[in-house]
Parts: C-alpha cells; sequence; structure tokens
C-alpha cells in the first residue's frame, strides 16, 4: 500500500497564493477559521514536504508556539506537531537545517516517489504552491485540500499556472464563519 499525498494551500478567489510582492497578510484574518478543518488533516500526516520559503517561515515561528504555555491550545498543538513530524524541504539552495527532524530534499519528485513507498502514514504538502505545481504536474498528489479565502488580490503568483490539465472530483467541502471555502479533491482515476 502506498501512502498519500496531500497538498494543501490556501488561494484567493482569484487563484492567488500571495499578493504582489509576495504578500500574505491577507491570510491572517482567514486562518484561526480553518483551524478546526486543517487540524482533521495534519493529524493524519506522519511527514511533511514544503519548499524552502514556507519551512523558513514556519521554522521561524512554530517552535515558540509549541513551547509557549499561553498559546491557543489548537496553535500549539500544530506548533508541537510541526516539531515532532519529518519535515522534507525542498530546495535548490539550502544544504543543511537546525530544526529538528528536518532534512533537506534536491529532487522532488524521486524524493516524493520515495516517500510514498516508504512505511508510514499520509505526506502533507503546506502552501508551497511550486512544491504542488511539480507534484501535480508528476501526477504525485493524490488528495488537493483548496482553502478559498474571500479575498481579491490583483496580482501575484497563480496557483495552477503552468500545470498540465487533469480531471479531479470533489470529495469534501466545508465553510468557515469567515466566509473561506475548503474545497478537497481527488484525481478522476
Amino acid at each position: 500500500m502506498t501512502r498519500n499525498v496531500i497538498a494543501s494551500v490556501s488561494v484567493s478567489i482569484d487563484g492567488r497564493t500571495a499578493g504582489p510582492d509576495g504578500d500574505v497578510s491577507w491570510l491572517g484574518p482567514h486562518i484561526a477559521a480553518l483551524a478546526p478543518i486543517f487540524e482533521g488533516v495534519w493529524r493524519g500526516a506522519d511527514t511533511v514536504v514544503v519548499g524552502r520559503s514556507n519551512f523558513l517561515g514556519f521554522e521561524a515561528y512554530w517552535p515558540a508556539v509549541a513551547a509557549d504555555p499561553a498559546a491557543d491550545p489548537r496553535d500549539r498543538d500544530l506548533a508541537r506537531w510541526l516539531d515532532d513530524v519529518e519535515k522534507v524541504v525542498v530546495s535548490r539552495t539550502l544544504e543543511t537545517t537546525t530544526w529538528r527532524n528536518s532534512r533537506v530534499a534536491h529532487d522532488l519528485v524521486t524524493e516524493v516517489q520515495a516517500l510514498k513507498k516508504a512505511p508510514g502514514r499520509d505526506i502533507m504538502v503546506l502552501n508551497s504552491a511550486t512544491v504542488i505545481q511539480q507534484l501535480l504536474a508528476a501526477g504525485l498528489v493524490d488528495d488537493l485540500r483548496i482553502n478559498l479565502m474571500p479575498e481579491i488580490l490583483g496580482g501575484g503568483p497563480c496557483l495552477l499556472d503552468s500545470v498540465p490539465r487533469s480531471s479531479w472530483t470533489l470529495a469534501g467541502s466545508a465553510t468557515s464563519g469567515a466566509g473561506t471555502l475548503s474545497l478537497r479533491y481527488v484525481p478522476v482515476s
């Protein structure tokens, strides 16, 4: 049995993963409302694949939350999971990492193919658009989770630019009180 690759990403109504100049501040007001939905996904994974930029941002933020007794309990649980989970950082330039249970991979497709065959639970790709694009192109995404945020950014990188055509079916959806729509798609066999 092979492990599933779950790609989870937040996008604006116009399909952007970041605004002009890489701005992601628009995500902040919506993330807390998604926590209950996202928690059900990350608890089933024991490996995270993430791009260098997201990894460096996560590494700078989450370890402190894991150690903060005053942090929101749900945030602290996620932070502790991120500390403990195997983290595979995809980068052409990064050579080493210091966050525990993390390592660098330079060949994304080969790495994910090997991870899918290895024992374990689900493999989660966290908000790394270029990683998700490459895995979609290689046909390695088993479950695509798109969190559609009620924002129009008018510029910035688009999630599905340069991804080859494929067919998917809606496997589930949920809405948050903040107007975010969480969509779950699986490939059509």
